[in-house]
């Protein structure tokens, strides 16, 4: 029987840089065939272009391509649905694969979508190489996608009401106890004290002693990512999560994504500027996707985090391609008619 087919789970809260890590591994396989399930929080496929467009895979639509996206829900919600036919589809392939990496949305939970792998079917065929946590090291440092433990518990003892985490933490802190391995990115935005502090409240959540490696854009070589051969599906209890007495978890219902296209072009800074404004005025934890520049022949990217924003050029446009600037919102109880027309004033 051919050997079983190492499938890497890359998780992490949203914009903490996991497209960017798989991105990086693309164009640096070392000769690997790779397969990648990228699964997004809302209709519009940015992060499987994003990797359609490193120029190592095949563009889409050629019979060959090794790009799978699911944008119909959180693979931890979908596995049944969505995933299962997925994985069937790429075993048959188990041949031409070297190994997998699936991208999760960054609001999945990952231990649901490794009991999978304990389906006959699959667990024959393929095994959980790892788990990765990406982190992104300046948000937490801001207290934008976790909080201060010492605050909680202060905050709880002042305020009865306080009893229960927020599903945020929670998501932060299960993403971690099933972590093999944890990113902690972005280490260029903060100093070395801030990193430091991060890094402490990093291991006060991790249920066992897990490497954390640092990085300052998802740069890190495949030795470093993969051959980890730690079969997680065989050793989940060693991993303990909020909702392992659940037969079923619930998503914050508030949390929703807006899809936004417009045929036209931005200028790139003044967008920006509008962006920020717009995180300040509404809870957006992250906003992404492609955006037409007046007299560029190649597409922007736009990548925010709370009030920060990152930007590169891609790829060219295609010659049958139309110019659109397409965006994608996600927080929270998001007003998608104001940051409609608020963009389309500009």
């Amino acid at each position: 029987m051919a050997a079983k087919i190492p499938v890497t789970v890359i998780t992490g809260f949203l914009g903490s840089g996991k497209t960017s890590l798989i991105r990086h591994l693309l164009q640096n396989n070392q000769g690997r065939r790779i397969a990648v399930i990228v699964n997004e929080f809302g209709e519009l496929g940015i992060d499987g272009e994003l990797l359609k467009s490193c120029q190592v895979c095949p563009e889409d639509g050629e019979v060959d391509s090794n790009i799978f996206e699911l944008t119909n829900g959180c693979l931890c919600c979908t596995v049944q649905e969505e995933f299962y036919p997925m994985m069937q589809e790429l075993i048959k392939r188990r041949d031409s694969i070297d190994c997998i990496l699936i991208e999760t949305s960054g609001l999945a939970l990952p231990k649901p979508l490794v009991k999978a792998f304990r389906w006959q079917e699959i667990r024959n065929a393929a095994t959980v190489d790892a788990v990765i946590t990406v982190v992104d090291c300046a948000a937490v440092a801001a207290g934008t996608f976790a909080s201060d433990l010492e605050a909680i518990a202060a905050q709880r003892q002042a305020d009865d009401s306080l009893e229960h985490e927020t599903p945020l933490q929670e998501l932060f802190e299960d993403q971690l106890a099933c972590a093999d391995l944890v990113v902690l990115n972005k280490i260029d935005l903060v100093d070395a004290e801030t990193k430091a502090r991060v890094e402490e409240l990093i291991k006060q959540e991790l249920p066992r002693v897990v490497k954390i490696v640092e990085s300052d854009g998802s740069k890190l070589d495949a030795s470093i990512l993969l051959g980890f051969q730690a079969a997680v599906e065989d050793n989940l209890d060693s991993r303990p999560t909020h909702h392992d007495t659940e037969e079923d978890h619930n998503h914050d219902e508030e949390i929703t994504s807006a899809n936004l296209i417009l045929d036209r072009t931005f200028d790139p800074e003044k967008l920006q500027q509008q962006l920020e404004k717009l995180a300040q005025e509404q809870e957006i934890y992250r906003i992404k996707g492609f955006v037409a520049v007046p007299n560029k022949s190649m597409r922007l990217v736009m990548q925010g985090v709370g009030t920060r924003f990152d930007k590169f050029y891609d790829r060219p446009w295609k010659p049958e391609e139309t110019r659109q600037t397409r965006l994608v919102f996600i927080g929270r109880d998001l007003k998608s008619s104001e940051i409609e027309s608020q963009l389309v004033a500009l």
